[in-house]
């Protein structure tokens, strides 16, 4: 019988190769074009990044954060669990002739020094890593003292934490010790995880305004053939007869979180923006 370790060391590479593959499986580039695009600028802006800085960008993508901080003259290191994202995003035609450099990395186990970076940030990215506590540590870990630490999460109370709490019952179970992702989006939370390492200077809720989707089934269909997580979930639910229960279940979440009409669909979605100094 293998010893302990070897077990555990097996199981956690397993567990990441799946998560890997959730976010390789639909079309996240497509994702970032259609919506997110606004989210990474404002996490860049909320950093204060100049061109001075030397820049990672902790489960990047397809780069929406990194390529605004290399735009304003940054040096980025682009670090992801999914080589297929980071190929997207170095193939985005934004990011040609800027200083990026890609690099498949777990933000649970950052292949950096310890003070490396001026900056450690990660937009709706650390906030998939299943252990937050790992993850925290690993963010300032490689920030350097008097450097900054900056996220940008979905909020539990927000849309994409409701959308998460209806899925739940249909997904695979999650791995031990895994955290619900929008707790990121909670101030209490992440003020747990960083602890005293770090000294707040902003702690800011802001709403992502999204247009992009003329009916609800529009944004409904959007998640479940491009969104991983609810590529995963549909996948679990339909092996037992349940798929046709989520959908209606999206559905309704899909109209009643509509701000718009119902051939004109408008969506806020609520994102915790953190900024910190690494003592």
């Amino acid at each position: 019988m293998p010893p302990q370790e070897t077990i555990t060391a097996t199981a956690d590479a397993q567990l990441k190769a799946r998560h890997a593959a959730m976010w390789a499986s639909g079309d996240y580039p497509k994702m970032v074009e259609t919506w997110l695009l606004p989210l990474g600028p404002r996490l860049v802006a909320a950093c204060g990044i100049g061109s001075s800085s030397r820049v990672l960008d902790v489960a990047a993508g397809t780069g929406n954060a990194s390529i605004p901080a290399a735009q304003r003259g940054a040096s980025v290191v682009a670090s992801d669990l999914t080589p297929e994202l980071l190929e997207a995003g170095r193939a985005r035609p934004e990011a040609d002739g800027l200083d990026i450099e890609w690099i498949p990395a777990d933000a649970e186990n950052l292949p950096f020094e310890d003070a490396s970076f001026d900056v450690v940030m990660s937009a709706i990215g650390a906030m998939f890593a299943p252990h937050h506590q790992a993850t925290a540590d690993e963010l300032v870990r490689v920030a350097r003292p008097g450097g900054t630490v900056g996220l940008l999460s979905w909020t539990p109370e927000g849309m994409i934490g409701e959308l998460f709490r209806i899925m739940g019952p249909y997904a695979p179970p999650p791995p031990p010790g895994a955290q619900p992702p929008p707790l990121w989006g909670s101030e209490e939370h992440v003020r747990e995880l960083l602890g005293d390492r770090v000294e707040y200077r902003s702690e800011q809720r802001g709403v992502l305004e999204v247009t992009a989707f003329q009916r609800p089934h529009d944004f409904v269909d959007h998640f479940v053939s491009d969104y991983g997580p609810t590529i995963v979930t549909r996948a679990n639910a339909a092996k037992a007869g349940l798929d046709a229960e989520l959908d209606a279940k999206l559905l309704d979440f899909a109209g009643r979180r509509n701000l718009g009409t119902p051939d004109a669909a408008r969506y806020e979605i609520e994102y915790l923006v953190t900024v910190a100094t690494r003592i």
